[in-house]
């Protein structure tokens, strides 16, 4: 899941007054679900069936799904209000966010299914280890289960676990069977504790403020963002690593396997309405150290990303596609994918977007009803397709992680 902006932001916005007391941009939808649960076809586009390796992409209404190779647009589902979508850990199905909870897209055979996580502000959804981990924030409720079980089409069994409070958090399942989860309530976010497989607590830190999201690098160092740097879980302990500045916000991060330095965002203006930074960090999970990187232009929660390799992405708001070395915090590579654009205040608006699966990058081109394909090695443009209406969210099937 796969990025936000801080709640103050989130209250500036022309949400409904109920809606923009609670939602922060990682949590639930502020619209009605539908039942509609089958494909409509969209005119032009091939019938419903299988679609080889799906993109799936929301907009105002329901959710595009296309063919990760061609980016032909093959159905549409009509889903009513603002959904989100994360890739589920397998070949075919993606997780979509609405505002009753946590419901299974077959993105592969383009058809929702009956399996669904009931509960108030579905927030992040983590892959890693081979467990899918969500979290409701309107409950506190975690569930973790194997993506693998989805196939069955029955709701898989796997763990649960109840956070002391209901809050906007994240949870992680380790390789070990431990769980990381985030401690915090409504109106405060302070830190994380880790569970063994028994749900016994066996480490805790609250020296994390404003927690919020997560990433996970190699050799399994687990860190959780906060607003004065960020909190690494490692070989059984936490570790503070400070952001240089008094308030140094590290609320989106990316993760890889390929890599032990994790990719974040850094905001330092604790007043604005939406702070829009042009500097991105970089932590090593080995050291402990933490870098900036300016890269001349901003770039929104939905900007980052991380290449086959390791290599750290960011969309930037001048349209281009920045690649850096991760250990050098080195440019090395600038792609031209998409115009410029300006970040919107409100963060449910739509936006330039990134989604990376292999050597490929999808960026969305909202303001045109564009998406491309970009190989990332090369900069080459693979393929482009001009949809129906604008998309906003946008993710796909991802399997082993």
């Amino acid at each position: 899941m796969n990025m936000s902006i801080r709640n103050r932001a989130v209250s500036a916005t022309a949400l409904t007054l109920a809606v923009s007391a609670v939602l922060t941009a990682c949590g639930g939808g502020d619209g009605a679900s539908s039942d509609t649960t089958a494909a409509k076809t969209t005119p032009g586009a091939t019938p419903a069936g299988d679609v080889r390796e799906p993109l799936v992409a929301t907009f105002d209404g329901g959710l595009y799904i296309l063919d990760g190779k061609s980016l032909e647009l093959t159905s549409t589902i009509e889903l009513p209000g603002f959904n989100r979508v994360n890739a589920a850990g397998d070949d075919d199905h993606v997780i979509v966010s609405t505002d009753t909870g946590f419901r299974v897209l077959d993105a592969t055979g383009q058809t929702l299914t009956g399996i669904t996580y009931e509960g108030a502000k579905p927030g992040h959804v983590v892959r890693h280890a081979g467990r899918t981990v969500l979290f409701t924030d309107g409950t506190g409720e975690v569930n973790v289960f194997d993506p693998a079980d989805l196939s069955s089409g029955r709701k898989p069994e796997g763990r649960t676990y109840t956070s002391a409070e209901a809050h906007h958090g994240v949870a992680v399942a380790l390789s070990n069977g431990e769980l990381l989860t985030t401690l915090g309530t409504e109106e405060k976010r302070t830190g994380a504790l880790v569970l063994d497989k028994n749900d016994r607590e066996i480490a805790r830190s609250e020296n994390c403020p404003g927690v919020h999201g997560e990433a996970a690098a190699q050799g399994e160092a687990v860190a959780v963002g906060c607003e004065d740097g960020v909190l690494i879980y490692k070989d059984g302990e936490f570790t503070k690593v400070d952001a240089p500045d008094d308030y140094g916000r590290i609320g989106n991060q990316a993760g890889s396997d390929a890599s032990p330095v994790l990719l974040g965002d850094y905001k330092t203006d604790p007043d604005a309405e939406l702070e829009r930074p042009t500097r991105v960090s970089l932590i090593d999970t080995r050291t402990a150290e933490l870098r900036l990187v300016d890269l001349g232009t901003s770039y929104s929660f939905r900007s980052l990303g991380r290449g086959p390799h390791g290599e750290a992405l960011v969309l930037g708001t001048n349209g281009t596609l920045h690649v850096i070395d991760p250990g050098t915090g080195e440019v090395e590579k600038k792609i031209p994918v998409v115009g410029a654009w300006l970040e919107p205040l409100d963060w449910q608006q739509p936006r330039p977007t990134l989604f990376v699966r292999d050597h490929t990058a999808y960026v969305s081109e909202p303001g045109e009803r564009r998406l491309h394909a970009v190989d990332i090695e090369t900069g080459e443009k693979l393929a482009s397709v001009t949809l129906p209406k604008s998309t906003n969210e946008l993710s796909g099937v991802i399997a082993g992680h």
